[in-house]
């Protein structure tokens, strides 16, 4: 499996496992910086690598009315306080080929949005900035599949690639995370897999003009992704989940949030770790 490396300290792959983490949308600068610091202080004491991640631009919400964030320059200038301030790696959402360049500018990561994996042009704009891109597998697509994404980014170059599984559609609003599709991923691109332990739970649309979710399932869902052998963790977290102004049925709770890494980080070390 190729190692994609973030940082000199963070790489995707190997022996360590790194942490997405952050509020679904940047909801206000004070709000983020906050979020940034407390989870950073989590994941320092727990010694596991932690990348933030928020979006500046939520542009798939179920509804027009809904909170989309600040736009792409107020966002990232948000982004650049907290990577500055805090020295902590940062993951953001691109939506158009144009914003490729002034996201390369911040993230460390690209990501492209379940519902765009297959823009040819997004892909291609995002490859040609030879920074890491992670493309969230569509939940319409086989895993499979993917292997087409990933072409499409190499053929600009970059080879710094990560896979995020975050389930399929099943039926009407509802989604089912096939545990093979981790290694299939692996097995058939060579690139590192990362699980989205929020997304996984949500049954979209399901709460009218927002996302529903069984954000109780997320711990089991977590514990069997890393069983079967992910080389990371994506989690959507939040300090007040009830009011979260993006996905509040499926974000993680802050307080909640140290409890479940010491149990991913026993898991590993006691059942995957030692085989």
């Amino acid at each position: 499996m190729k190692l994609i490396n973030i940082t000199e300290y963070i790489s995707f792959g190997g022996e360590t496992f790194p942490l997405i983490l952050g509020p679904c949308v940047i909801e206000s600068r004070d709000h983020t910086m906050r979020m940034a610091k407390a989870i950073k202080k989590i994941t320092d004491k727990l010694a596991l690598p932690f990348i933030f991640k928020s979006s500046y631009d939520k542009a798939n919400r179920t509804s027009v009315s809904a909170f989309r964030g600040p736009g792409i320059d107020e966002g990232l200038q948000i982004l650049e306080n907290v990577k500055s301030e805090f020295d902590i790696p940062i993951i953001t959402d691109i939506h158009l080929p144009e914003q490729a360049t002034a996201i390369a500018e911040v993230a460390n990561i690209i990501q492209i949005p379940a519902f765009l994996c297959r823009q040819t042009d997004l892909l291609i704009a995002a490859g040609d900035t030879g920074k890491p891109v992670n493309v969230k597998k569509g939940q319409f697509l086989s895993p499979w599949k993917v292997k087409n994404i990933v072409e499409k980014i190499e053929s600009t170059g970059n080879k710094q690639i990560l896979i995020t599984e975050r389930g399929n559609s099943f039926g009407f609003d509802n989604l089912i995370v096939d545990m093979r599709s981790i290694p299939i991923m692996q097995y058939e691109t060579g690139y590192p897999v990362i699980f989205d332990g929020t997304h996984s739970a949500q049954i979209p649309g399901n709460a009218g003009n927002s996302t529903g979710g069984l954000r109780k399932y997320i711990p089991k869902m977590v514990i069997a992704a890393v069983a079967a052998g992910c080389n990371g963790l994506f989690m959507e977290v939040h300090d007040d989940v009830e009011n979260a102004k993006s996905d509040s049925a499926t974000q993680w709770p802050l307080n909640q949030l140290e409890n479940l890494l010491v149990q991913v980080k026993h898991f590993r070390e006691t059942v995957v770790e030692s085989g």
